[in-house]
């Protein structure tokens, strides 16, 4: 009699374009693959154990969303972690701010009893936005997190599926800026924290425009204050 053998599954092996690129994303915007920094297919398939046609696929589309370039001093393609600039800061935070503008509208156009419970959510993120920053010695995730559960809940609340799906690509790239310079804006967590109670302020109102043009306020301001910090200590990974 005879018996075939079986191939072992492999349980921790990462076969799909898909699965690789969710984990580069998350390594570059949480930083630990800092700007300027070179992918090497073969080292990024040995990693996490695939072939290198997930991995090429993977790279692909994350080069299509922003997220990494190939370096102009090589004569070959060499992709490389997107470097952090000014001038892309602005222009991700405009286009968040813009569709996070859209999803405030529609929260505002809820009816009367939504409004007030949104309204009422957001005002208690707020306010541990808040006391986090004025502890003597702020958790620099902390703040990120609250600042992020705040925008992230609008959209959760009032937005439709394509504006979430808009969001969820290009939010991630403006929070690559947000994780690495946050501890430079922490002193100015006061102001965003009345930026955020006229924004909540328009929503319980029923103030469609107003919620739309405080939010973008929000993030042009945002910008702003994040460009000074950028022009203060540099950009992250210019060649």
């Amino acid at each position: 009699m005879t018996t075939t053998k079986r191939t072992p599954k492999v349980a921790a092996r990462v076969d799909r374009p898909k699965q690789v690129y969710e984990q580069l994303r998350e390594l570059i915007v949480h930083g630990r693959l800092a700007p300027g920094s070179r992918l090497v297919e073969t080292d990024i398939a040995t990693r996490f154990g695939v072939s290198r046609t997930p991995v090429r696929g993977a790279l692909q589309r994350l080069q299509q969303e922003g997220y990494i370039v190939d370096s102009p001093s090589m004569r070959q393609s060499r992709p490389t972690v997107a470097p952090l600039t000014g001038d892309d800061a602005a222009e991700l935070f405009d286009i968040v701010g813009q569709l996070e503008a859209l999803a405030a509208a529609s929260a505002a156009s809820l009816p009367p009893a939504r409004r007030q419970a949104l309204a009422k959510e957001l005002t208690a993120i707020n306010n541990d936005f808040r006391k986090a920053a004025e502890s003597g010695r702020p958790d620099h995730n902390r703040l990120w997190d609250l600042d992020e559960r705040f925008h992230e809940r609008c959209v959760e609340f009032a937005a439709g599926p394509r504006l979430r799906l808009l969001h969820g690509s290009v939010k991630p790239q403006a929070e690559r800026y947000e994780r690495l310079y946050v501890s430079y804006l922490a002193g100015e967590i006061a102001t965003s924290v009345a930026e955020h109670e006229v924004i909540i302020a328009a929503i319980e109102q029923g103030d469609a425009d107003g919620a739309k043009v405080a939010v973008e306020r929000n993030w042009h301001n945002a910008a702003q204050r994040l460009g000074r910090v950028i022009e203060r200590v540099g950009d992250r990974g210019r060649w």
